[in-house]
């Protein structure tokens, strides 16, 4: 699922002491989308007039503090954000949905018991041993790799793999310097050699998305005559989504975002929303920390919203 809210400008602001937040759809991006690529962020849809709203909500604020940390919790009344409520397909409340790395991951509807709410803290916050020293080298990898230092990166998600040899971050993340590295072939191999349920986790859904518009894109054709085309009849929509291929073919991800996006305004419902389709998929694969991600949803949600 992908959210395409706008961010705000500044977020809401969160108590001294405490790891609890209100929110809204202003803020949605910053405060949970953004901050769960750091630190797993729960979040809590509640009404003023829902009545187990009132015994959960209390609930989870002490138990998400008395974790000191390990995990956020952000607040969203769903009476003043509606929007965020129709995008999650929320059809009762409360509904808690964690995330981590700027996506869903876990969570339940209505009221539960304690121990089933500290369950679930449990699972998103990696409470086993040296899951926060993997959690840092992850990281850290990732940094690396966003600076272009892959051959780094790829040792750092070694380490890891070591320790922990189906840890799905470190998997998609070495798979991902194998295609920067030009090492498609082999990145292919070792993601048919995975078990299912690893197939089945978002970073690996994201490697799998990215190998997919790797071999979609070069049968795209080269850029300068599809880009002759697009001048010469700017309404050929094939014709600039072809090239917007072909820009993501020759590594330039910031045209091929440029060209979906102006597809998508031009005529957003041509092939059946192919541009905004292709654009989830590139957000996809470029990664939810990504600044391209980022900065393209936004423009992506004020053409939605305008």
């Amino acid at each position: 699922m992908e959210f395409l809210l706008n961010g705000g400008t500044k977020a809401a602001k969160t108590p001294a002491g405490s790891f609890v937040k209100d929110s809204d759809t202003a803020h949605f991006v910053e405060d949970v989308l953004e901050a769960s690529l750091k630190v797993p962020v729960i979040v809590d849809f509640w009404a003023t007039w829902c009545g187990p709203c009132k015994t959960l909500g209390p609930m989870l604020e002490k138990l998400v503090n008395a974790a000191g940390g390990a995990v956020r919790l952000v607040k969203i009344d769903v009476d003043r954000n509606p929007e965020i409520a129709q995008q999650m397909r929320i059809q009762s409340i409360p509904a808690v949905f964690a995330f981590k790395g700027g996506r869903p991951v876990d969570g339940f509807v209505g009221a539960v018991p304690e121990s089933q709410v500290k369950e679930l803290i449990q699972r998103v916050a990696g409470t086993k041993a040296g899951a926060g020293d993997a959690a840092a080298m992850l990281e850290e990898a990732r940094a690396l790799a966003l600076e272009g230092d892959n051959q780094g990166a790829m040792a750092l998600y070694g380490a890891i793999l070591e320790q922990d040899p189906e840890n799905p971050g470190a998997l998609a993340g070495s798979l991902r310097c194998l295609i920067q590295a030009g090492q498609a072939s082999e990145a292919r191999h070792v993601l048919d050699s995975l078990p299912e349920e690893l197939l089945k986790h978002p970073d690996i859904v994201a490697v799998r998305t990215t190998l997919e518009l790797a071999q979609e894109a070069a049968k795209a054709g080269s850029t300068a005559a599809l880009r002759a085309a697009v001048e010469a009849r700017p309404g050929d929509h094939q014709a600039r989504f072809d090239l917007a291929m072909a820009c993501f073919a020759e590594g330039d991800r910031e045209a091929a975002v440029d060209e979906l996006l102006e597809l998508f305004r031009r005529d957003r419902t041509w092939n059946e929303g192919a541009a905004r389709q292709q654009l989830v998929k590139l957000f996809e694969a470029f990664g939810p920390s990504d600044p391209l991600t980022q900065s393209a949803r936004r423009r992506l949600s004020s053409l939605m919203f305008a």
